[in-house]
């Protein structure tokens, strides 16, 4: 069908033009800029040179650039790097015409693949332009330092790199793109502001069937293309690997990666440090949050026992690292192997991993007393708030407060109770704490040596007992609890919502401790974790195995079937499996068998676990011969009567009990040792 007379026609090129601009948002900071070099204003720059991380949007910049330019009557003269790389006079004949036309402005898009020109551009091509021409480069990397170090291009040349777009820039995006509102939170959440990503996403979600759900995730099509486009070839699978090793940790060091990688991490270190889509900050290499899950999303459908793998081996590196951790080191070392977990649904359904350096957790001090009073009035109420006066008074070190980073105000607070005996007066103050003790009385009371953990109080009353940056500090300093507390036989956690925190609860294998105990009126639940049953280790276990294979219930041995043994009772276990250590039918029966020494030793042979965990322990008795003697010659070896185990080690009988007594002894207190501390 042709046009009738006197009737305009539309360009294919301005229809483009058009939907481009419909399309386009944001970037109001760099397109004030070249609007002031087009307008001659007093000096912008000479050179703009732009730089980000593929897909962040520089070619798009660049384009409209051109279109503003060439609206305004200047000269668009463009220069693809790919095409010219590396050679001055390829990249002379294609810039050409900005050289002899005063109104020209250049463009120069992908300049990362002709970066080897840099020095001939900036000393023998740029200086050759008329004053006039305005310089754009867009390019991953960012400029050599002989930019800078050049006196006379400090002021001439302008760097900016480019960010994603702020969050009421992406959603106007996707508002352009006919995105559903009912899939922004999901579409945002996987895209954040990167232009490329929230293309992509926009194209499969307009497709999405919203009455079904309003939940959305990348299909690996657009995983796969947001890869090629951000990382495209890496050197090596090594280097690839590398790379998904950064996008799994929360951030990256040489030391992490020596855990993770064979051979010498330092080359790949440096390597990973050049690339335009990694940052840094003190603790470390981290990568730009899109690519971080389209890395991480690919690696798990691609090579899901390489994952695996992978995870376990990061893992038991920051486990490591959060045990040796002390002082203000402990929680960066918890929330870095937390971070591990964040694609477990229910995690992330409870942990924010955002915020971070909002806040901060730092000693409770008196001068915070008021501070913390009110917030806890804000939250809980009066009555609330003269307990947690009390505990101010009589455990103020049991008090972790929150500050704003901004303006170092407290913001929250978490009071951590370290309780070895029942205290009267606790008792009558604090309805919850009795409630705690009499559970811990009447299902599993405390040995020697060991104390229940209380957290008593987490208070941030903007968003109260729910995720929050603060409630992830918090969690973290519970998890270092849980981790550094020696003797601490059970924790219990107190929560007001139960319904809203079930799953969360039911992940971390905690368990109602009786009828709600009431303060102001209102019901505090109480849910307990007994250590001793589930020991810290196999419990961090079992939460990697929920992470890579989804919800599974507790391994028999780590529930119920354990043994809270007493010390009586232990010593008499102790005694009836040394004399049976031959005999493994008895060794089977024997409640030792259903301890943590058997638990933490792992296995599903029990006897022989055991076996193993008592002979270890007579092994560490070798310092005194003569009780080490006595307990192999007696037991190990197994003679028919104390008095031929005497004679055999040519020793009066008297002798002999004293030494057999004491080695008993010492072998059931490092056992017990071992019980209590794992």
């Amino acid at each position: 069908m042709t046009a009738g007379c006197g009737e305009a026609t539309t360009s294919l090129g301005q229809r483009l033009r058009q939907t481009r601009e419909h399309h386009f948002v944001g970037r109001a900071a760099e397109l004030a800029l070249l609007r002031q070099a087009l307008a001659h204003a007093p000096e912008p720059f000479s050179v703009l040179y732009l730089h980000g991380p593929g897909g962040i949007g520089k070619s798009t910049l660049l384009r409209h650039f051109g279109e503003e330019a060439a609206s305004a009557g200047r000269r668009v003269v463009q220069v693809d790097g790919r095409l010219v790389s590396p050679s001055p006079a390829r990249f002379e004949n294609a810039a050409a015409a900005a050289l002899s036309d005063e109104s020209a402005v250049l463009l120069v898009d992908s300049f990362e693949y002709c970066q080897e020109l840099e020095d001939w551009l900036r000393n023998r091509f740029l200086p050759r332009l008329p004053e006039s021409v305005p310089v754009i480069l867009a390019g991953r990397g960012v400029p050599g330092p002989q930019w800078r170090a050049d006196p006379a291009w400090r002021d001439l040349l302008k760097v900016v790199p480019l960010r994603n777009l702020p969050p009421d820039h992406a959603v106007a995006l996707l508002n352009r793109r006919g995105v559903p509102p009912e899939l922004h939170e999901s579409v945002l959440s996987f895209a954040g502001g990167h232009p490329l990503a929230l293309r992509l996403a926009a194209e499969v979600a307009v497709t999405h069937d919203v009455d079904a759900t309003t939940s959305w995730r990348p299909s690996l099509n657009v995983v796969e293309t947001l890869l090629t486009q951000l990382i495209g070839e890496t050197p090596s699978a090594q280097h690839r690997h590398a790379l998904e090793i950064c996008a799994h940790a929360r951030t990256t060091t040489e030391g992490l990666l020596r855990a993770a990688l064979d051979g010498d991490p330092g080359p790949i270190f440096a390597w990973l440090r050049e690339l335009p889509f990694i940052e840094s900050d003190a603790r470390g290499l981290y990568p730009h949050d899109v690519v971080r899950d389209a890395l991480d999303d690919d690696l798990r459908w691609r090579d899901p026992q390489g994952y695996e793998k992978m995870h376990r081996r990061l893992h038991s590196y920051l486990l490591e690292q959060a045990l040796a951790a002390t002082g203000s080191a402990v929680l960066p070392a918890v929330g870095a192997m937390v971070y591990l977990q964040r694609h477990a649904q229910v995690v992330r359904r409870y942990f924010t991993f955002g915020g971070e350096g909002t806040v901060y957790e730092d000693p409770y001090r008196a001068a915070d007393r008021s501070a913390v009073l009110k917030l806890a009035v804000e939250a809980e109420g009066a009555d609330s708030a003269a307990i947690v006066d009390f505990w101010l008074s009589r455990r103020p070190d049991g008090c972790h407060v929150y500050r704003s980073s901004d303006t170092d105000e407290v913001v929250a607070f978490l009071t951590w109770l370290r309780l070895t005996d029942p205290d009267p007066a606790e008792l009558d103050v604090d309805p919850v704490v009795a409630a705690a003790w009499h559970h811990c009385r009447s299902a599993a009371p405390l040995r020697g040596g060991e104390h229940i953990g209380l957290a008593r109080f987490m208070v941030y009353p903007p968003a109260y007992q729910r995720p929050s940056p603060v409630s992830d500090l918090m969690q973290m300093r519970m998890l270092a609890h849980f981790l550094h507390d020696k003797g601490l036989a059970t924790h219990y956690l107190v929560l007001r919502d139960v319904e809203f925190w079930a799953q969360h609860l039911a992940y971390f294998d905690h368990h109602p401790a009786g009828t709600p105990p009431q303060v102001g009126g209102r019901p505090y639940h109480v849910f307990f974790h007994d250590w001793r049953v589930t020991p810290v280790m196999q419990w961090l276990a079992h939460n990697q195995q929920q992470l890579l294979y989804g919800l599974q219930p507790r391994p028999p041995l780590a529930g119920a079937d354990l043994l809270v043994l007493s010390r009586p009772e232990f010593d008499a276990a102790v005694r009836s499996a040394m004399r049976a250590w031959r005999r493994p039918d008895e060794l089977a029966a024997n409640p030792l068998t259903r301890s943590r020494l058997v638990a933490d030793h792992g296995g599903d042979d029990r006897v022989a676990a055991l076996r193993d965990v008592l002979g270890s322990a007579i092994d560490r008795i070798r310092d005194d011969t003569r009780l080490h003697r006595v307990l192999v010659t007696t037991y190990v070896h197994g003679t028919p009567t104390q008095e031929a185990a005497a004679d055999r080690l040519g020793l009066p009988y008297s002798t002999y009990r004293r030494h057999l007594t004491r080695g008993m002894e010492r072998l059931s207190d490092a056992l017990w040792d071992r019980e209590l501390r794992g």
